[in-house]
């Protein structure tokens, strides 16, 4: 939680006309308790110069709020390994999370109390393109860094030059998925995602390769977020008698789809979904059985110690596929900081741009000119007997 600030202070007054000005019992009283809270307000301010505070804008709540958790507890492991190894500028590691409720404006003001209340030099999120996007551009104004560990618009990359990416964009996951569903033997396919900055670009890109090799989008339903139900895209989706459905949505609307859809009888259709744990997060398994979809690869070649450690803290296997990318983005911001000797933004920015090739839990991470990881592996998973399992590296 973010600190508080200390009391405000008003006018200040000597005793009034006619006053002797002796000290009373109540007077004593009073001059005790405000020494001991001046005593108690030196303690915690000692206590902030033992710790360097980052802070994190998720959502906690909304539809995307079992993988704003699973983001959470990401970070929360990262903080006990950087701790572990001795912290950060040979002090302790925190990191403040705030709420976004996965709304644009509840993301904005978060991110605003983590700047002005907590003093935080590096502000990792959101999960939705649609939140990050504007977050990012806030902390750019603000000169704050911004790591996103979890949107994959390609108008991320616009931010600015505060700006870091610790996951690929869409502009590689549209290809990937286009490829994907080809080679799988499908030719005709329809699209049905979110209208928002995630859903419009993934779309595009995921469109312009599937008809470069010869595939047919023949229907395109991006549908306005937080419907109270979606019959009317999956009846249009029957009518166009697809090879197969494409697909992405958050958490809790994606369960709402696919619970439609199976009592429409449309998952007798091949579903591929694009990021398939986000679409199958909070879905009844029933819903998603035989599901396929792309992911990004969670673990890298080097990760399986990653694997093993959130099992051990968490005590099942990962709920999502974007913790690490939270992970990753708290343990780099750690490694700048030391390598810069400061927790001032502006030399987190320059030691963020020039750490070079980064051995992540997610992979290798070396970030481009625009501050956007160059390389992003993806997987072709499928969703059987309740969870997720890889079907093709």
């Amino acid at each position: 939680m973010a600190r508080m600030n200390g009391p405000t202070r008003g006018p200040t007054h000597g005793p009034a006309k006619g006053m002797t000005g002796r000290i009373t019992r109540r007077s004593a009283g009073v001059a005790l308790l405000g020494a001991a809270a001046l005593a108690m307000l030196g303690s915690g301010a000692a206590r902030a110069q033992d710790t360097v505070t980052l802070g994190a804008v998720l959502p906690l709540s909304g539809a995307s709020a079992t993988i704003g958790e699973d983001q959470r507890r990401g970070i929360e492991l990262a903080v006990e390994k950087v701790n572990a190894d001795g912290g950060v500028l040979g002090r302790k590691l925190a990191v403040a999370v705030e709420d976004s409720g996965g709304r644009a404006q509840s993301a904005i003001d978060a991110a605003r109390k983590l700047v002005s209340v907590s003093k935080t030099p590096v502000v990792i999120g959101e999960y939705s393109s649609g939140n990050t996007i504007p977050v990012g551009q806030y902390l750019q104004r603000e000169g704050i860094v911004h790591i996103n560990p979890g949107s994959s618009s390609p108008a991320i990359k616009t931010i600015g030059d505060r700006s870091f990416s610790t996951i690929g964009l869409d502009d590689v996951a549209g290809k990937f998925t286009a490829q994907a569903v080809y080679g799988m033997g499908h030719r005709k396919a329809v699209f049905l995602a979110p209208n928002n900055a995630y859903g419009q670009g993934v779309y595009a890109e995921t469109k312009a390769a599937f008809e470069a090799l010869g595939g047919q989008i023949v229907a395109n339903l991006l549908f306005t977020e937080g419907q109270s139900n979606y019959r009317r895209e999956l009846q249009r989706i029957a009518a166009a008698k697809p090879d197969v459905i494409i697909y992405s949505g958050y958490g809790q609307e994606a369960a709402t789809i696919n619970r439609e859809a199976f009592e429409l009888g449309l998952s007798k259709t091949p579903w591929f979904g694009i990021y398939l744990s986000m679409c199958t997060a909070d879905s009844r398994p029933e819903t998603v059985e035989g599901q396929m979809g792309m992911e990004v690869n969670y673990v890298g070649p080097d990760g399986a110690w990653y694997r093993d450690a959130y099992k051990k803290k968490f005590g099942k296997e990962f709920a999502t596929t974007f913790s690490g990318y939270t992970y990753d983005a708290v343990m780099m911001a750690a490694a700048a900081i030391n390598k810069a000797g400061s927790a001032e933004p502006a030399r987190i920015r320059e030691a963020l741009a020039a750490l070079g090739d980064y051995a992540g839990a997610t992979g290798p991470i070396a970030f481009d000119a625009q501050g956007q990881r160059k390389t992003q592996p993806y997987i072709v998973v499928s969703y059987k007997g309740g969870e997720l399992k890889t079907a093709a590296k």
